[in-house]
């Protein structure tokens, strides 16, 4: 994480705003007398409240831990050598 004063940010905003969407790194801007603020990208607050959408709904939870286990124990379907998304997704279908 990156860190700033206000009058940093202000004699190069474009700088700063350039970088935290380019490195996806945060910008802590301290400001004197006042709370500091952070300056994120558009991408990365939506990827935080996504997960914290994510992680209120015990169910998807839930499902996403048993994902992970079925993947790290194998228990998946694979698409073969030279099959299309389409006969994959038809394969799939029929396997149910």
């Amino acid at each position: 994480m990156k860190t700033t004063n206000y009058s940093e940010l202000r004699g190069n905003l474009k700088h700063f705003l350039d970088s935290v969407v380019q490195d996806s790194t945060p910008l802590v801007v301290t400001r004197p007398g006042a709370k500091s603020v952070v300056v994120l990208s558009l991408e990365d607050y939506n990827s935080i409240v996504e997960t914290e959408y994510i992680l209120k709904d015990k169910h998807l939870v839930e499902d996403l831990k048993k994902s992970d286990e079925d993947i790290r124990k194998g228990r998946v379907i694979k698409q073969k050598d030279n099959e299309s998304v389409e006969q994959f997704l038809e394969r799939i279908r029929c396997s149910k």
